[in-house]
């Protein structure tokens, strides 16, 4: 792997990980000694990021990671639900059918990768990204898959707007579930009414963790922007 190709790596993982939150300066100086890499990998590194959206300009700044809010939940589960339930409906008419019952089967197994002792649950959210792989590559269409994993790299931050809950991600396991056994029967309507169900709990689960959060903070007598106090 090339050098702007493992920074991009590490620091693409670092900011969707929240190891580097929102707002934080990317000094290139600093993060080329930090990644052990010269300036101009580290610089192609950023451009990429950039164009992805994840790393934007300051004025006073120079480059930062780029801020998250729940307008942006908003907006990207509007553009998520119109694509994913018409990727659903393409993956159950060609699906492979033993495939997607595994994948059915897994996701009523998923309390155990619920209940690990890995607070970042890298185990469940591992099986929903080849639940995702497995859809968009069902789907078979190119344009669509391409604007969906561009919306899924952002809500992988948005993500930890919402405090984890384990009950939120046993209901959402049940959802992709239901999802995965309606493509495996290959129901157009129910796999996209299930995908439709499951993003709109999702996004009411974000919406109402973000409240909470700022209502602490207002009782403590402070009220700035989420992504700037989860820098805290």
């Amino acid at each position: 792997m090339r050098a702007s190709e493992r920074a991009y790596a590490t620091l693409r993982r670092e900011i969707l990980d929240w190891e580097l939150p929102p707002g934080t300066v990317l000094g290139e100086i600093e993060q080329s000694e930090r990644l052990g890499v010269s300036r101009t990998p580290l610089r192609s590194a950023l451009a990429a990021l950039t164009a992805e959206g994840l790393v934007g300009a300051q004025s006073g700044r120079g480059l930062v990671v780029t801020p998250v809010s729940v307008d942006d939940a908003r907006e990207l589960f509007e553009v998520r639900d119109a694509l994913e339930q018409k990727a659903a409906r393409l993956a159950a008419r060609s699906a492979d059918r033993e495939l997607f019952e595994g994948l059915a089967a897994e996701f009523a197994d998923a309390a155990r990768l619920i209940e690990d002792e890995d607070p970042a649950r890298h185990a469940y959210y591992d099986l929903v990204a080849r639940f995702d792989d497995a859809l968009d590559a069902s789907a078979a269409n190119g344009f669509l898959v391409a604007s969906l994993k561009g919306v899924r790299t952002h809500l992988t931050r948005i993500r930890r707007l919402a405090i984890d809950n384990p009950d939120r991600l046993r209901d959402a396991a049940a959802e992709h579930r239901l999802i995965a056994e309606a493509i495996a029967a290959g129901d157009e309507e129910l796999a996209a009414a299930a995908t439709r169900v499951h993003l709109h709990r999702s996004l009411a689960n974000i919406l109402a963790a973000a409240e909470t959060v700022t209502d602490h903070a207002r009782q403590h007598g402070y009220d700035r922007p989420l992504q700037e106090r989860e820098q805290k």
